[in-house]
């Protein structure tokens, strides 16, 4: 979990971006300027931001004002697994374990809105279970627990 502990993140960030460009470009997918740009915003700090939090970067740097410019890259970015929307805060943040099958559980802090990403393949199975007992399939799991991470909670 990168949200709450200290780390390279000009590291954290090559890597994924470089990771993100491998994929798009084995799967011949367009890892355009925009969608670079918008996965490198996201990795900046591990905290879950807005479309127009997005958009106002953007546009400072001369990418566009328009909002399907910040929706259409964050679209592709969750589409392909680079980034995860966070639907209790509305914003998104950028994938942990891109290119993983995994069941994230996220850790959204309170006050800063860090947000760590944790595997959450226990409570997948629990929830697979009870699905298949009512004859539901399970197409999308989300598991987003609040609180305060670790700063915020000595802070407090």
């Amino acid at each position: 979990m990168l949200g709450f502990h200290s780390h390279d993140h000009t590291a954290c960030i090559q890597t994924a971006v470089a990771a993100a460009d491998a994929h798009c470009r084995a799967e011949k997918l367009q890892f355009t300027p925009v969608r670079r740009r918008v996965l490198e915003i996201l990795l900046e700090n591990h905290r879950a931001k807005g479309a127009y939090e997005i958009l106002d970067q953007l546009r400072d740097e001369g990418f566009g004002s328009q909002p399907p410019v910040a929706y259409r890259a964050l679209d592709f970015l969750v589409a392909h697994g680079f980034a995860h929307k966070i639907e209790r805060l509305n914003a998104f943040v950028a994938c942990a374990h891109a290119g993983a099958d995994h069941t994230p559980a996220f850790l959204i802090c309170r006050e800063c809105s860090a947000v760590a990403e944790a595997e959450a393949g226990p409570g997948r199975a629990a929830i697979a279970a009870a699905a298949r007992a009512e004859g539901f399939t399970v197409e999308r799991v989300v598991i987003e627990a609040m609180g305060l991470c670790p700063r915020c909670a000595k802070a407090a």
